[in-house]
């Protein structure tokens, strides 16, 4: 085992952990952000919404995100959409991301007592206003494990997007075994900084929740 490759190329791995964290990031904001408006129009009493939301999220859990990444990155420009790799990905992994988001905030908004809508329904309170200050708020303390889970996984998945040239982790790593005829040493590199990635963030979650848990 050598790593004396580290002192050469160590800003690699860190140019590639720094995409791979706004990449995620990113994709999981506008994931959360959209999973939340297609939950809403699966959970809505109007049909045409609940079949549009369910064949959206049945679609994206039944293909793999390999392909949906390339639909993105190589079909959207024959439409005349062209974007830079970095932004594809984005798209890719957000749209991806939300579909397992809708299903994650239904499921918890379903948790929550059907008694509270009845209570803000009878104190005056319309359906979206009982939604939006009732019973999502409290929705989101069923769902905020599973979006945990949902944001460690897609962090675990962002390395798909070294497939379209994006300097991930992933990516990089690769140049680094070309340059250093080194095939195994920097899949050890690589697979160390996803582990700190994930640790940190289930860390950082398990912590959250403990002082959600607190304040009840």
């Amino acid at each position: 085992m050598d790593f004396s490759f580290l002192s050469k190329y160590y800003m690699f791995f860190l140019m590639g952990t720094k995409n791979t964290v706004l990449l995620s990031v990113c994709s999981v904001f506008i994931g959360v952000v959209l999973g939340l408006f297609v939950s809403l129009m699966k959970l809505s009493k109007n049909k045409v919404l609940n079949i549009i939301a369910s064949v959206y999220v049945e679609f994206l859990r039944g293909t793999p995100i390999l392909v949906q990444l390339f639909i993105v990155y190589y079909g959207l420009p024959t439409l005349g959409i062209d974007m830079p790799p970095f932004v594809a990905g984005i798209i890719a992994l957000s749209i991806n991301s939300s579909a397992y988001v809708a299903e994650i905030i239904r499921a918890g908004i379903q948790a929550v007592d059907k008694g509270q809508m009845e209570a803000a329904r009878s104190l005056g309170m319309s359906h979206n206003i009982a939604m939006r200050y009732i019973i999502i708020p409290q929705g989101v303390k069923n769902i905020l494990p599973a979006l945990g889970n949902e944001f460690i996984v897609l962090i675990k998945e962002s390395s798909i997007v070294m497939m379209v040239g994006i300097a991930d982790v992933m990516y990089n790593t690769n140049i680094v075994r070309g340059n250093t005829f080194q095939p195994f040493e920097p899949l050890i590199v690589a697979a160390f900084i996803y582990f700190v990635l994930t640790f940190t963030l289930s860390k950082f979650m398990n912590k959250i929740e403990r002082g959600m848990t607190v304040s009840d």
